[in-house]
Formats: C-alpha cells, structure tokens, sequence
C-alpha cells in the first residue's frame, strides 16, 4: 500500500467529501482512491462511524451502507467497525480490524464526538502510522472537520456565545472544512459565517465543500504544513477562502494548492 519517493514511505491520499459518504455519487471518488492502494480487489477497507457514537443505531446504519457501497465498488475485505466511544478505541477486537488496513474511512455525524473520542488513542495511533505508510484516509462531513486543522467550535454557538473553534486532529492542519457547503445558510447566517472567516487562524485555509463532492489530495506530503494538490471531485464546487484574497470557487476537475 505503500507510496514511495526513493526508499521513503509517503502518507496516502486524503479525501475530504463534503456529504454523500457511501452514496452512488461518491463511486468515482472512492474508485479512485482505491486505485491509489492499487485497486479495489486487494484493498482492506476499514469503516469509522465514530462520529455517530452518540445517535441510537447511528453506527450500525452507516456500517450497513459502506458494507453494500464498497462491496459494489469490488472490494472484498471490508471492515465494519463500533468504534464509537473512548472505550471502544482502546477494545482489542475492535483494534484488531484496524491492524494492515489500507483505507480508513470516517462517516458524518458530530465532529467534536469524533475528535475527542479519538484524540491520543491507540486506535488513532494506529490508523495515523498506517496512514503515514500509505494508506488512504476519507473522511465526510463530521470525518472531514475531524481530519482539519480546526472545526467549529458548535457546543459555544448553541450555547449562544460568540462562535470560535476547537482544535481538531489536525491532519491537514493547513485546513479548515466548511461540510455541505451549499446548505450551509440553513444551519449558520452569513453574519456569523464571516465573523468565523475574520477569525480564522493565520496559517489556515477555509474550503467550504459542497454536498456529494469531494476535495481529494493527490500528492503525498510528508511535511503536513507544506502545500500539497488538490483535485476537486463528485458533482458540484468547492470554495475556497484565503487571508487577503477573494474567495475562489472550484469546480469539479479542478486542481489547487492548499
């Protein structure tokens, strides 16, 4: 699974999907990130619902759909776990479907669940080391706030305090992930919308990522801090918003450096 440059391990290709995870719309994508691990009949995936370890039977029916969805795409080994609490990621069964997977695949639900849950355990550990060896990691919506640098901070918005962010697990740190972009005046007003880009860390990049769309990495970077490619894929756009520059709005096929 390994992506190589001379004699040393590259991480694998990242995939932030802005909603659609196991969907028809994502088959391209996936396709495609299979091919990067060498094709969908050798590939071990594994399935995270993490972020839905607080919803009644939320694990179960999102294991259920990337079980038929990646089955369909030909993928043999698939792996559904409950990894959907701190002791779960700790649980020896469930660390071992963990072990020489080559695809780690983070379903929606709540991003701070996800990244608390996750933070500092020998399941994250895991899943890291095989990822800086060249695995694929994916993540959507909640999985994709949990893979960036920061995520909104929602617990202090529905608090009614003035929205802010929480660190998240930071492996794109460059990056800020805004899931289900074109519905997003549905859940925060444009006024607070621009109030969370004014206050955006300096080193970062804001990409609001609409749904059954994807922003997939298509160079391995072994530095996370330097900028690497990245390819616009699924159905719709991708926006991008930057210190000092006008926002950018991508579309699919479409390369940029982040």
């Amino acid at each position: 699974m390994t992506t190589q440059r001379g004699s040393r391990p590259m991480p694998g290709a990242i995939a932030l999907v802005g909603s659609g995870e196991y969907l028809d719309a994502m088959n391209t994508t996936d396709t495609y990130l299979l091919e990067t691990i060498g094709g969908a009949s050798n590939a071990r995936v594994v399935l995270l619902p993490t972020a839905s370890g607080l919803e009644v039977n939320g694990a179960i029916s999102w294991n259920d759909l990337g079980l038929h969805h990646f089955h369909a795409l030909g993928v043999q080994d698939v792996r559904a776990t409950f990894i959907i609490d701190r002791d779960s990621t700790a649980d020896p069964k469930q660390l071992a479907l963990l072990n020489d997977a080559d695809f780690y695949y983070f379903s929606g639900g709540n991003p701070q669940h996800i990244i608390e849950t996750l933070r500092g355990s020998r399941a994250w550990e895991i899943i890291t080391t095989a990822y800086e060896r060249g695995a694929v990691l994916a993540g959507c919506s909640a999985g994709a706030m949990a893979l960036s640098g920061y995520t909104i901070a929602l617990r202090r918005i529905l608090a009614g305090e003035k929205p802010g962010w929480a660190e998240s697990l930071a492996v794109v740190p460059r990056l800020v992930v805004f899931p289900h972009f074109d519905r997003m005046a549905n859940f925060i007003d444009q006024v607070v919308f621009q109030e969370l880009l004014s206050t955006l860390p300096n080193s970062c990049v804001a990409v609001g990522i609409d749904e059954n769309t994807a922003l997939v990495r298509i160079d391995g970077i072994a530095d996370p801090l330097t900028p690497a490619h990245w390819l616009v894929m699924g159905q719709q756009t991708v926006k991008v918003f930057e210190h000092g520059m006008a926002p950018r709005t991508l579309r699919v096929g479409e390369n940029v450096t982040l």
